[in-house]
C-alpha cells in the first residue's frame, strides 16, 4: 500500500484543523477545568461545537487563543503539537527508516526553541544541553547514554504521544514500521506508557488506511504495544464508552487526579472520540475538544486519525486558515500546505524503497 495525495493532505488538513479548534480553550480547560470550559462554550453559544470556538471579549480564551477562534483566523497559528510533526517530516527527509534517538535529539537542538518545549521534552532537552558533547548536534558521539533524558518526572506524560502522527501516515498498511519510527522518538523523553501512547497513534494511523474500519484498524494498532499496560487499558476504556450518554463524565470519573497533560487520560479520551464519529469530522474533533484536559492534542490527534478513512473534512475547517501553517522551528516560520503534502509523499516514497 502506498500514501496517496488525497489522504496525505486529508491528514495534514484535519490535524491542523483539530489542533486550531483546541487551541484557544487549551489554558482555560487546563487552568479551570471541564467546567469551565463546557461553561465558556455555552455561553458562546458554541455547543455542540463544530466550527472554531468564538472569542469573548475580556475571556482567557480571547486573551490566549484570539488568532485561532471564529472570524479571527489567517492561518495556523503556530503550537508544538504541528511543530513536532513538520519536525518529524524533517527528520525523516534527513533521515529515512534509519531514523534513531540520537538523530531525534540532534534535530531538536538544531531546530526546536527551549520555549516551544514543555514538561517530558523540556526537562530531556535541559538534559541534552547540560551533557551532550559540543558537536553532538552536527553528528559527534553524545558524550552521555542519551537515555538519561527519559528519566524525569513527565515521562509518562503526553509529549510523545502528539509527536508521532506522521510516521503513520507515512507507513500505511504497515504498523509495525510505524510503531519502530515512533519508538526511536518518544524514546529520547518518555518511558514506558508515554512510549506506549505514541506507538499506539503511529501505528493506529498506519492502520487506517487498509482497515475496513476504525474499530478495526485499533486492534490492529493495539498489537504494538504490551497488552497489560495502562495505554492499552485506556483504549479499552475509550472503547467501552462509545454510544454513552455520560461518557464524558465517566471518563472524567476515571482519572480524576491524573494531569490534564498525562498520555492515559488523554488516550482514552482520543479513542472514544475517534471511535464515537466515525462519518463526521466536526462531531470527532468537536467532541474531543469540549471533553476537555489537552484540548488542542487532543484535536489535533483525532483530527489527524480521523482523515486517514479517506473521507474528506468539510472544506470550512481548512479553508479558515487558507493553507498557511506557521511553526516556531528555527529557520522555518511559515509553510504552504501544498508544499508539507508534496514532501510527505516523497518522504513517504522514501520510506517504502527503504523497506522493500
Amino acid at each position: 500500500m502506498k500514501a496517496d495525495e488525497a489522504t496525505i493532505r486529508n491528514a495534514w488538513a484535519g490535524r491542523i484543523s483539530g489542533c486550531q479548534l483546541g487551541k484557544p480553550v487549551e489554558v482555560l480547560s487546563m487552568r479551570k477545568g471541564l467546567t469551565a470550559l463546557r461553561a465558556y462554550l455555552a455561553e458562546a453559544d458554541a455547543l455542540p461545537l463544530r466550527d472554531y470556538v468564538p472569542a469573548i471579549e475580556g475571556s482567557t480564551v480571547a486573551r490566549f487563543g484570539r488568532a485561532s477562534c471564529r472570524g479571527h483566523m489567517r492561518r495556523s497559528e503556530p503550537d508544538d503539537d504541528i511543530n513536532y510533526t513538520v519536525l518529524s517530516l524533517m527528520m525523516l527527509e534527513e533521515r529515512g527508516a534509519a531514523l534513531s534517538t540520537e538523530d531525534v535529539a540532534r534535530a531538536w537542538l538544531r531546530l526546536v526553541p527551549f520555549g516551544m518545549t514543555f514538561t517530558a521534552e523540556r526537562a530531556a532537552f535541559a538534559t541534552l544541553v547540560n551533557h551532550c558533547t559540543e558537536y553532538f548536534a552536527f553528528g559527534a558521539e553524545p558524550g552521555f547514554d542519551i537515555a538519561e533524558c527519559s528519566d524525569n518526572p513527565y515521562s509518562d506524560w503526553i509529549g510523545a504521544q502528539i509527536r508521532t502522527d506522521l510516521y503513520g501516515w507515512v507507513c500505511p498498511g504497515q504498523p509495525a514500521r510505524a510503531a519502530a519510527l515512533a519508538r526511536q522518538d518518544a524514546e529520547l523523553s518518555h518511558r514506558d506508557d508515554g512510549v506506549h501512547g505514541a506507538v499506539i497513534v503511529a501505528a493506529l494511523g498506519a492502520a487506517i488506511p487498509g482497515a475496513p474500519s476504525l474499530d478495526a484498524a485499533m486492534d490492529i494498532a493495539l498489537r504494538e504495544i504490551p497488552a497489560d499496560s495502562e495505554c492499552a487499558a485506556a483504549v479499552a476504556l475509550g472503547r467501552s464508552l462509545v454510544g454513552v450518554d455520560d461518557a464524558v463524565v465517566q471518563l472524567h470519573a476515571r482519572y480524576p487526579d491524573m494531569s490534564p497533560v498525562h498520555t492515559v487520560n488523554n488516550l482514552a479520551l482520543v479513542a472514544w472520540a475517534l471511535l464515537s464519529s466515525p462519518d463526521d469530522y466536526s462531531a470527532a474533533v468537536g467532541e474531543a475538544v469540549t471533553a476537555g484536559w489537552d484540548t488542542d492534542c487532543n484535536g489535533a490527534t483525532v483530527g489527524g486519525l480521523w482523515a486517514l478513512q479517506g473521507k474528506p473534512v468539510p472544506a470550512h475547517w481548512s479553508e479558515a486558515w487558507h493553507g498557511r501553517v506557521a511553526v516556531s522551528l528555527a529557520g522555518v516560520g511559515e509553510l504552504a500546505l501544498d508544499d508539507l503534502v508534496k514532501r510527505t509523499l516523497a518522504v513517504a516514497e522514501s520510506v517504502v524503497d527503504a523497506r522493500s
